[in-house]
């Protein structure tokens, strides 16, 4: 990626050479028809390409994995604070070819720029997480089998992050506020009890700015309650 593509004197026409791009990278989340003119979705897509073109240096590697990383969690984000927040599921499908042609648009560099920012984002993941008593290998033996349960925990996540006071006892008590999130979600106590430390560690990604790459790998999509 030449940086004088991404100046300011040539951003529009970049901008909307590029529109193929963020039409599908914002259509792989939200999977659905969408306009340029007409949807929320497609303009924040848009603002956070902006916004990668404006923060984007060669230390942060392939241009455009950035921005799709930048848009992933911008649309996060989105649904995050929207009033009328979507049914949302992890995307199991593997995209062999957009894989392919990723691994192929990287050299060396770029891949090993990418690989320290990840490692970066984990360890202080890592940090936070001691906090909780919890760990990544707490994660891995704590996440669901089934992707149904899974995506019911990310919703209760979702629902979780909106609520200030759930967030701030979180932070100061250490602890998921099991009776305050039943209430909230109207939830099986049950559920709650037996994944508590996989929807606390999903809330504790899902709130922060401080992992784009951990919460763009969790692959979020608009979903289907029937699907």
């Amino acid at each position: 990626m030449e940086l004088v593509q991404l100046s300011l004197d040539n951003r529009d026409e970049f901008i909307a050479q590029s529109k193929a791009f963020i039409y599908n990278t914002t259509y792989n989340i939200c999977k659905r028809k969408l306009y340029f003119e007409n949807d929320d979705e497609l303009s924040i897509s848009l603002i956070a390409f902006n916004n990668a073109c404006n923060t984007y240096n060669e230390n942060k590697g392939n241009f455009y994995s950035y921005a799709k990383v930048l848009i992933k969690n911008a649309l996060i984000d989105y649904f995050r604070k929207s009033s009328k927040v979507p049914y949302v599921v992890f995307d199991e499908d593997d995209d062999i070819k957009d894989f392919i042609d990723n691994k192929n648009s990287l050299t060396k560099y770029n891949i090993d720029s990418e690989n320290n920012r990840r490692a970066e984002e984990i360890a202080l993941f890592s940090k936070e997480l001691l906090e909780y008593k919890l760990d990544f290998s707490t994660l891995i033996k704590s996440s669901p089998s089934h992707k149904d349960t899974r995506d019911s925990l990310l919703n209760i996540a979702f629902k979780c992050i909106k609520e200030q006071h759930i967030l701030d006892s979180i932070k100061s008590k250490k602890l998921l506020p099991v009776k305050e999130i039943i209430l909230i979600t109207g939830s099986n106590r049950k559920l709650i009890e037996k994944w508590r430390r996989y929807i606390l560690i999903l809330i504790l990604i899902l709130s922060s700015d401080d992992y784009p790459y951990i919460k763009s790998y969790l692959k979020i999509k608009v979903g289907d309650r029937n699907e």
